[in-house]
């Protein structure tokens, strides 16, 4: 992949060619998964929508395919540990190699609901299911060279604490302190897998990113007062989702990307703009929480990862 040479902001025509690539994104039915599918797919690379809503994914795959794209739909829900070992297992069977893994669906401060596993469904959702999903297909990029496992995060983690005490939110439930741990804890699982991938000299690398104050469906859950508040407060920063694709799009592609580097756009408190690199809080850099995050995590998905 060549780097860039075009003057001024890193947009979707910095995007190389994909071709010979096969790619996972996941929740890409709708928002910046979508977008960003869209964009890797009319670059070339072999697509697969990994997405709970089979219908819409399968209208998503038809708009792509005209254009010549090489276009599926594996049927996912990240809520279900069953339905992530059967989705891995048809990618796998499929698609012995895979070149990049985009997790990028995700629930926005829903009621508290459970997973089919009992879990909190946003830390089971956000966290739990990308975690289980990359473990059982991160074999099948550990021999590709420039491979990647790109993780959508949120600005939201700055209000993240990972509660060992009550991690499934059960003596207490806040949808923004649930939703905020979920995207610190896709952060810190991107940092803590990066240190794994580098130890085990691994060509893979983990990156992440997020979108800003996008446009898109994750706040269908918001209560009435708080959808009130973001129409109001967001419109200031609220881009369009094939805006808010491309801090994905750039962890994803740009060959100047490294392991462990965070992606978001570039304007004023990160809510809109062309994407850059950007920091993350202290607490998700805290190098022992990642750890006992990572073997949490591995105790409640019964996943290991072969790094």
């Amino acid at each position: 992949m060549a780097t860039k040479t075009r003057p001024g902001p890193w947009t979707a025509a910095d995007v190389p060619g994909q071709e010979g690539r096969t790619v996972v994104v996941t929740g890409a039915n709708t928002g910046i998964g979508v977008e960003a599918a869209a964009v890797l797919a009319q670059r070339g690379a072999v697509t697969i929508l990994a997405c709970r809503d089979t219908s819409k994914a399968e209208r998503a795959a038809a708009r792509l395919a005209p254009a010549g794209a090489n276009v599926s739909v594996v049927r996912l829900d990240l809520a279900s540990l069953e339905s992530v070992r059967a989705a891995a297992a048809q990618i796998r069977a499929g698609h012995p190699r895979l070149d990049l893994l985009i997790n990028n669906a995700g629930v926005m401060m829903p009621p508290r609901g459970t997973t089919a596993d009992g879990f909190e469904l946003q830390f089971g959702t956000n966290h739990l299911g990308h975690f289980a999903l990359t473990g059982l297909l991160l074999e099948a990029m550990l021999a590709v060279p420039g491979s990647r496992v790109v993780t959508v995060s949120s600005h939201g983690h700055r209000a993240g604490r990972i509660n060992f005490a009550d991690l499934q939110s059960e003596r207490r439930y806040g949808r923004m302190t649930a939703y905020a741990q979920s995207k610190l804890a896709n952060l810190m699982f991107t940092y803590e897998l990066e240190r794994r991938l580098r130890a085990a000299g691994a060509p893979t690398i983990a990156v992440a990113a997020h979108p800003g104050s996008t446009g898109t469906e994750l706040v269908r859950h918001l209560p009435g007062l708080l959808q009130t508040a973001y129409a109001a407060t967001g419109q200031l920063g609220k881009q369009s989702a094939s805006m808010g694709a491309l801090p994905t799009l750039r962890a994803a592609t740009d060959p100047a990307a490294r392991g462990g580097e965070y992606y978001g756009p570039g304007g004023w408190a990160q809510l809109q703009g062309y994407p850059v690199r950007v920091s993350s809080t202290g607490r998700s850099h805290d190098a022992g929480i990642q750890q006992r995050l990572w073997a949490e995590s591995e105790r409640l998905t019964g996943v290991t990862f072969p790094v």
